[in-house]
């Protein structure tokens, strides 16, 4: 099963990227002995539009045109119901068992997205209440995704 976090913003050179991309590159690794194919970042530019719906709007279609076909999507937003390192690891363990050709994370940008791609999302997710950076939400789900894994291979990375 294909892996993709479709993220609204690019991330600068320097110390964030460079963790995304050791996250990123960790849980394609072990990804690979447990399915999954590939994990693959894109990311979307930010809309310069001067109103706020626009900027969703503009954002949305982006997102929307880049989803795979038939992906199951699951969707970052701080509305979103909690969810811990084990719960991640099921329900891509889940994603698994659905037999899909892709899942694909989506992280909006600052204005959030549209009702209509929310309501293509299988399910809504948040790292806890408080408001994190779009691009710290990256990092901290690619660090996720590296957890789930070592969750589902029994790999001793994750000890909480």
């Amino acid at each position: 099963m294909r892996v993709m976090v479709a993220a609204v913003g690019r991330l600068k050179q320097g110390a964030e990227r460079e963790l995304a991309a050791a996250y990123r590159k960790r849980a394609e690794a072990l990804g690979r002995s447990l399915g999954l194919r590939q994990i693959e970042v894109v990311e979307i530019r930010e809309s310069r539009a001067r109103d706020a719906e626009r900027r969703r709007l503009e954002e949305s279609i982006a997102i929307a045109n880049l989803l795979p076909d038939g992906a199951i999507v699951i969707l970052f937003d701080q509305a979103g119901e909690n969810i811990d390192s084990r719960g991640l690891a099921a329900l891509l363990q889940k994603c698994r068992e659905e037999n899909r050709s892709a899942v694909c994370f989506v992280i909006g940008g600052a204005d959030g997205i549209t009702q209509s791609l929310r309501g293509r999302a299988w399910r809504v997710l948040a790292f806890g209440a408080a408001t994190w950076p779009h691009q710290l939400v990256r990092i901290m789900l690619l660090e996720q995704l590296y957890r789930a894994g070592t969750i589902l291979a029994g790999h001793p990375y994750h000890r909480g």
